[in-house]
């Protein structure tokens, strides 16, 4: 079964960097097949609770089947952007204790050509992490600009061949729609003039895509300030990503809120609102070398995590 497929990554390094308190209040932000939650839920007292939310209506169906019973439990089907949404409705803005980012995409996503992330088996070029909503990598791929397909490449793929590649893809578009993962990835190999060692040349291109389609970073970038109002005072954010932008967005965003806002020259002393509202802990972790034999997708995992300082907390949507 695919829930029994699904490795959750850093999984005891996550726990110990939220500091699990049996009692307490902690988010999984990205539930996926729920491996992180589980490990959270089995630290926790009948008086603890774990909020869940994904986006994927198969994932959310999987959680309530294996949760029903437990009423320390719920889900919430929705986007990162529905985060502090999610808290304020249930009264508990300032006062979670954990919140926890695996980001990027779930064993069960990938292994299921059906979703289309991923060119190892055929399948209909979708990549919706929702597949309700949107628009899919198919429909966008048929009838993006040309610039737009180079400029999503490079900045999302880090692809250096993002022109080659465009172009590649609106010849082969010309004749026939490009409508499955194994077309596209067949289109980005002839694109693409060297191979980067043990990786196959049309992965820069299928994350691009992906991360385009499902609007990853934006989420992100519009979660990681309402994470950080909601918890509670000594509360822990941690993040676990895949790639560069991912880890660079995160790291940044902790980097700012852990040094304040910069206080106007003329004020005789600095307000609350200008305050750290993080303290950074520890260095970045990485999997060891026997996770990485054991679960190869977690070889470009690392974890990040802070704590909310005491600065006062703000308001609903603050």
């Amino acid at each position: 079964m695919e829930e029994e497929q699904h490795v959750p990554v850093l999984l005891e390094e996550a726990l110990q960097a939220l500091d699990v308190r049996p009692d307490g209040v902690y988010v999984d932000a990205t539930y996926g097949r729920g491996g992180h939650a589980r490990g959270i839920l089995t630290r926790l007292s009948a008086q603890g609770r774990v909020l869940a939310l994904d986006r994927d209506p198969q994932a959310c169906a999987a959680a309530r089947m294996e949760f029903a019973g437990d009423a320390r439990f719920s889900i919430t089907k929705g986007s990162f952007s529905m985060l502090g949404e999610m808290i304020d409705g249930r009264g508990l803005t300032g006062r979670v204790d954990g919140i926890l980012f695996d980001l990027g995409v779930s064993s069960p996503q990938l292994d299921d050509p059906r979703r289309g992330f991923s060119f190892r088996q055929d399948g209909p070029l979708d990549m919706r992490m929702d597949p309700e909503t949107g628009e899919s990598a198919a429909a966008w791929l048929n009838r993006a600009p040309e610039p737009e397909l180079e400029r999503v490449i490079r900045e999302y793929g880090e692809e250096r061949f993002a022109r080659r590649v465009a172009r590649t893809i609106v010849r082969a578009r010309a004749e026939h729609p490009i409508e499955t993962t194994f077309q596209l990835a067949d289109i980005v190999r002839r694109a693409v003039p060297t191979r980067e060692r043990g990786k196959d040349p049309a992965t820069r291109t299928f994350q691009a895509i992906r991360i385009f389609v499902n609007r990853e970073l934006e989420e992100l970038e519009r979660a990681l300030p309402q994470a950080v109002r909601t918890l509670a005072p000594r509360g822990r954010l941690v993040a676990i990503s895949f790639h560069s932008l991912e880890d660079r967005l995160v790291k940044r965003f902790m980097r700012a809120e852990a040094k304040g806002g910069e206080t106007p020259p003329d004020l005789p002393f600095a307000p609350a609102a200008f305050a750290p509202r993080l303290r950074l802990l520890g260095k970045p972790v990485r999997p060891g070398a026997q996770e990485e034999r054991d679960n190869p997708r977690a070889r470009s995992a690392v974890l990040r995590a802070a704590e909310r300082t005491d600065a006062e907390t703000g308001g609903p949507h603050a």
